[in-house]
C-alpha cells in the first residue's frame, strides 16, 4: 500500500516509478480520490464544530432566558445531527474509494533495480559451482524420477493435471530436503521455527498483496478461508495490527509447507514433470526489520538461500529482477536460478524480496522508536529457502547416474540413514 503523502508531495515521481513496471499514470486519480477524501472529512469536522458551538451558544441563550433563540439554535443542532449519518456515510465512501485505487497498484521499484519489461531484462549478479559433465547424455527429472518414485500418472488420477504422488526413495528424499533446509536456517542462520496454518483469513492475504489482485491465483475454501500460496503469508502477519517495540527487531521466521497455487496464469507452461505443481512443499523465510535494515537484510537472506544451493552441490547463479518482472509487492527481487541438466537451462528455485513497509501499510505492522512519539512502519522482507519439489528436480538431474541411480548429496545422507545413492527399480 502506497502513503498517499508521498504521491501527495510529488506526483510526478511516483508515475514516473509506476511507467517503470508498465502501469500507466495514476497520480492525478489519486489526488482526486484524496481530495473528494479530504472534503468529507473537513464537511464532517466542520458540521461537528458547529454542532459544539452551538451546544454552548443553547446554553447561554437558557441563561439569558432567551427561549426563542435557544429553540432556534437547537433546531440547528438537531438539523445537523439528522445530516451526520449521511456525512460519515461520505466520508466511509470517500476513504474506501482511496484505498481500494491504492491497494490495487504494485509497490514501486527501489532506485537500483535495472530497466526491463519481462525476464529479458533481468541482470546477472554472479554465478556459483560449475555444471557438472556427463558421459553420458543428462536426463530430465521426468524421466529419471518414476523409477524412484515420483508417479505423475496415479497424482493425476487422484487429483487431476499438476498433481503428483511421491513415495519411496523419492519421498524419502524430498523429506530429507525440506528438513535440511529447515534446520539450516534455524540452526545456522537465527531464524525461528514456525508451524503455521495453512488455511487464512481475506485480511491475512491482502496484508501480504495476494488479494484483490491475484484472487484467481488462489484456492478458495467453501466457509471462506484462502489455502497459502507460500508461507509467506502466515508468517509476515504474525506481526499484523500491533506495534513492536524496536528493540524486538528483526525477526526472522522459517515455515516449511505444504503452498497451493491455482496456477491460472500459467497454462500450457511446465506442464510435464514436477516443476508446476498446484500443490508443493516450500521452505519460507521471512523477515521483519527497521526501516533502515531492509537492504543489508535482503542480501543477508538472500545469502541465506545461497548457502543451501552450495551445501547441496548445486549450481546456480542469482538474477537481479528488472521492475517489469518483479512481483507485486516487491521493491527489489533475487532470483536464484538452479542448472537443471536435462534441460540444459538455469530455473528459478528461490525467490527473494524486499518489500520495504509496502506489506506492513496494508497489515498496519508497526514498530516503535525509544524517544519518539510516533510509530513507524515496519519493512518486510520474504524468500525461498528452498522450493522443496524444484531442489529435487535439481538433485535428480545433477546427481543422475548412467545406470538410472541418483548419488545422494553427502549434507543429506545423515536425514537417509546413511543412504549415498538411490537406486532405481527395475
Amino acid at each position: 500500500m502506497h502513503d498517499i503523502r508521498l504521491i501527495r508531495d510529488d506526483p510526478a515521481a511516483f508515475d514516473a516509478a509506476l511507467a517503470r513496471r508498465g502501469v500507466v499514470p495514476q497520480a492525478a486519480a489519486l489526488l482526486s480520490l484524496d481530495d473528494a477524501r479530504r472534503a468529507a472529512i473537513a464537511a464532517a469536522q466542520a458540521a461537528q464544530t458547529r454542532r459544539n458551538d452551538l451546544s454552548k451558544q443553547i446554553g447561554q441563550a437558557k441563561a439569558q432566558k432567551d427561549e426563542a433563540r435557544a429553540q432556534a439554535l437547537m433546531a440547528e443542532v438537531a438539523a445537523l445531527k439528522d445530516a451526520l449519518p449521511q456525512q460519515e456515510a461520505a466520508e466511509a465512501e470517500a476513504e474506501a474509494a482511496l484505498a481500494t485505487a491504492l491497494a490495487a497498484l504494485p509497490n514501486l521499484p527501489a532506485a537500483d533495480v535495472p530497466e526491463g519489461g519481462d525476464e529479458s531484462g533481468n541482470v546477472l549478479v554472479h554465478r556459483r559451482g560449475e555444471p557438472p559433465a556427463f558421459a553420458f547424455p543428462p536426463r530430465e527429472h521426468d524421466a529419471i524420477g518414476p523409477a524412484l518414485g515420483l508417479d505423475f500418472e496415479t497424482g493425476v488420477a487422484i487429483a487431476g493435471a499438476r498433481f503428483t504422488l511421491v513415495r519411496g526413495q523419492a519421498a524419502r528424499l524430498q523429506r530429507a530436503l525440506g528438513q535440511f533446509m529447515l534446520d539450516t536456517l534455524t540452526r545456522d542462520h537465527g531464524y525461528e521455527e514456525v508451524a503455521p496454518p495453512l488455511l487464512v483469513k481475506d485480511e491475512a492475504v491482502f496484508g501480504t498483496g495476494q488479494l484483490p489482485k491475484f484472487a484467481e491465483d488462489l484456492f478458495r475454501t467453501t466457509d471462506g478461508r484462502w489455502l497459502i500460496p507460500t508461507a509467506e503469508v502466515s508468517l509476515t502477519n504474525i506481526v499484523r495490527e500491533s506495534i513492536l517495540p524496536a528493540r524486538e527487531l528483526p525477526l526472522r521466521f522459517a515455515a516449511l509447507t505444504p503452498c497451493f497455487r491455482s496456477e491460472a496464469g500459467a497454462a500450457g507452461r511446465d506442464t510435464r514433470g514436477y516443476i508446476r505443481q498446484h500443490q508443493f512443499d516450500k521452505v519460507e523465510m521471512v523477515s521483519i526489520v527497521p526501516d533502515d535494515a531492509s537492504e543489508a537484510e535482503h542480501e543477508r537472506m538472500t545469502a541465506c538461500a545461497e548457502h543451501i544451493l552450495d551445501a547441496l552441490g548445486l549450481p546456480y547463479r542469482r538474477m537481479l529482477l528488472c521492475a517489469g518482472d518483479m512481483g507485486f509487492t516487491a521493491r527489489r527481487t533475487y532470483d536464484l536460478e538452479v542448472w537443471l541438466p536435462g534441460q540444459d537451462t538455469y530455473r528459478e528455485i528461490s525467490s527473494c524480496s524486499t518489500c520495504g513497509d509496502f506489506q506492513a501499510r496494508r497489515m498496519n505492522a508497526r514498530y516503535r522508536v525509544e524517544g519518539e512519539k510516533a510509530p513507524r512502519f515496519a519493512h518486510t522482507l520474504n524468500g525461498s529457502g528452498l522450493a522443496v519439489g524444484r531442489t529435487l528436480v535439481a538433485v535428480l538431474e545433477n546427481y543422475q547416474q548412467d545406470d538410472g541411480a541418483v548419488a545422494v548429496p553427502t549434507v543429506l545422507q545423515p536425514y537417509l540413514g546413511g543412504l549415498d545413492r538411490l537406486v532405481a527399480r527395475r
